[in-house]
């Protein structure tokens, strides 16, 4: 995969703006913070829901996108303080931008990818997908996971013909028949099961907690350790609300995503909510990053003795 990290111009607006912003407001310590509309996205979106990050005195700035490698885009260009991302476009960011850094990972979940299909469609296996179209969004969590369950299956990559798609227009181009089956992580999967998809396979099993890290620029650590100490303390805060509130977390989740309720339980439940950088971490992050150097996806694995900050969580 070649991607290059060269910023958008309206990113480059964007970041401009929003600088502009920070610096006429004064008060309190700011972060702007790119995430994603995701149900992996538990902790951010009820901080701001419940307004925990005010609580905490930090003015906040969300900026939300619906894929890994736009938030990793966002804070490349500038426009993001902090970013959340799957691991593989964590560590492809790690990977070909000097001085970035991963300060936690906030949700985990082996299930929470999954590759869908018609529910008419013929396809039963993994297997049965050479020679088929599959949409996925390239240099997210879901590519890193699809290219790890072709290569245990003993598939060639080279003969599933992979289409880059954005997560939002995968079941449409599904029930168009423009692809044959899509990966995806939640909630698109159980979206397109309201719909009339069903699963193929997760994909689960290939030794992947699938962490869903936070990173930023090592600079910006160094000079706003007061706005990133405020920022987790908001996260610890959200992530005792969703363990101790699950049904309205749920509500709020659903209201998010657009999801009905049910669907978004089932999501939920493919997820661990916890702020975390423990060895179990790291040692999956570089399992994923041994295995994209193979398939040639990043030049190198980082080092992760360079690229970990475990300064904001024990």
């Amino acid at each position: 995969m070649k991607r290059g990290w060269m910023p958008t111009a309206a990113l480059w607006a964007l970041a401009m703006l929003m600088s502009c912003g920070a610096a006429l407001a004064g008060g309190d310590p700011s972060l702007r913070l790119a995430y994603q509309d995701r149900i992996g996205s538990v902790m951010p979106i009820i901080a701001l829901h419940e307004g925990y990050f005010k609580q905490e005195g930090l003015d906040l700035k969300p900026l939300q996108f619906s894929s890994g490698p736009a938030c990793s885009e966002a804070l490349y260009s500038g426009a993001a303080d902090v970013a959340a991302m799957g691991d593989t476009a964590a560590l492809i960011m790690a990977a070909r931008a000097s001085g970035m850094v991963m300060l936690a990972s906030h949700a985990t979940g082996e299930g929470r990818h999954r590759i869908m299909v018609r529910a008419d469609s013929p396809l039963q296996t993994l297997a049965d997908l050479k020679g088929k179209k599959l949409g996925v969004k390239k240099g997210t969590s879901t590519y890193g996971g699809v290219l790890a369950a072709l290569d245990k299956a003993g598939i060639p990559a080279g003969s599933v013909e992979i289409i880059d798609l954005s997560p939002p227009t995968m079941t449409e181009a599904l029930f168009a028949g423009s692809i044959d089956a899509f990966a995806a992580s939640e909630p698109t999967p159980s979206v397109a099961e309201t719909k009339g998809a069903r699963q193929l396979v997760d994909l689960s099993g290939l030794g992947n907690e699938y962490p869903i890290m936070l990173l930023a620029r090592k600079k910006y650590v160094a000079a706003n350790k007061k706005a990133l100490t405020l920022f987790f303390a908001a996260l610890k805060k959200a992530a005792a609300y969703a363990a101790a509130h699950p049904e309205e977390t749920a509500r709020i989740m659903a209201a998010q995503t657009g999801l009905p309720l049910p669907a978004t339980k089932a999501a939920l439940a493919r997820h661990v909510y916890r702020l975390r950088l423990d060895d179990g971490i790291v040692k999956s992050l570089s399992a994923t990053a041994d295995f994209l150097v193979r398939e040639k996806v990043i030049p190198a694995a980082p080092d992760m003795a360079v690229v970990i900050d475990r300064e904001f969580v024990n």
